[in-house]
């Protein structure tokens, strides 16, 4: 299994609004998450940037899945105005950051 990261912004006072929207994620949301297998996804916040780290066992079948998903759209539309997410145009999916250190 691998891990993967990626770093996005929240937009300026919306950081409030960010946590509650994740604290209430919409079931159909994490199951579309489950679907695409991804595990041990984490978020988290420094100021306006956001840290995100998950694990799937193929990448390529998780953004497929995701890009199929109606749940993912609508939540992508339901958070697109108050992040500032950059997309790589390749894989139209958020870019992923190189990993630097490893430790088992």
């Amino acid at each position: 299994m691998a891990g993967y990261a990626w770093v996005l912004e929240v937009r300026t006072g919306y950081e409030i609004e960010y946590k509650k929207r994740h604290d209430e994620i919409w079931p159909e949301m994490l199951e579309a998450l489950k679907a695409a297998g991804i595990r041990n996804y984490n978020i988290y916040r420094h100021g306006l940037t956001l840290f995100g780290y998950f694990e799937t066992d193929d990448l390529e079948a998780t953004k497929a899945t995701l890009a199929a998903s109606d749940a993912n759209a609508r939540w992508g539309e339901y958070m697109g105005p108050i992040m500032k997410i950059e997309v790589d145009p390749s894989t139209d999916f958020p870019y992923l950051l190189p990993q630097q250190f490893y430790m088992a």
